[in-house]
């Protein structure tokens, strides 16, 4: 999209407001109400990459990756809210509500059934990874591009 100078009226301060958000390209919204909308209503797919969780720093130091996304039988440890502390294995990933349900983190109602609770998994950390073949990809392809990264930054100094 060119820019017109006779669409735009400026920021009302003599300043070129569309400076500041145009650099992501324009069609990259800076909406808050965009963005919330993208959020919430995002397909499972989507909302898989979102629901990542960060690895501990042994995992990290392993794995030379930061993040992952969350799945069925990792370990992870709470590290916020009223269950930080608590550690167990990942029993669901509930995505339509954007929460995981660890075991043995779980509460009674007044009928005595127990229900777990939903924790969002920006607040654990993986201890643990379930490692498929499809994983392990994914974790080799992520250590291949920070490899390369820091290649290019040893060759410009």
């Amino acid at each position: 999209m060119k820019f017109n100078p006779e669409k735009f009226r400026g920021d009302g301060r003599g300043g070129f407001g569309w400076i500041a958000y145009r650099r992501y390209g324009c069609d990259v919204s800076s909406s808050r109400r965009k963005s919330r909308k993208a959020h919430f209503s995002a397909p499972s797919s989507v909302r898989r990459k979102i629901m990542s969780s960060s690895l501990s720093k042994e995992l990290r130091a392993k794995y030379n990756t930061r993040s992952i996304p969350i799945r069925k039988d990792d370990e992870v440890r709470i590290v916020r809210g009223k269950y930080k502390g608590r550690e167990g294995k990942v029993t669901q990933v509930y995505r339509k509500k954007w929460v995981i349900h660890v075991d043995r983190v779980q509460r009674d109602k007044s009928n005595g059934a127990s229900v777990p609770i939903g924790i969002h998994p920006s607040k654990v950390v993986v201890t643990n990874l379930k490692l498929d073949k499809d994983r392990r990809a994914i974790l080799e392809r992520k250590d291949r591009k920070k490899a390369e990264k820091s290649e290019d930054v040893e060759m410009t100094d």
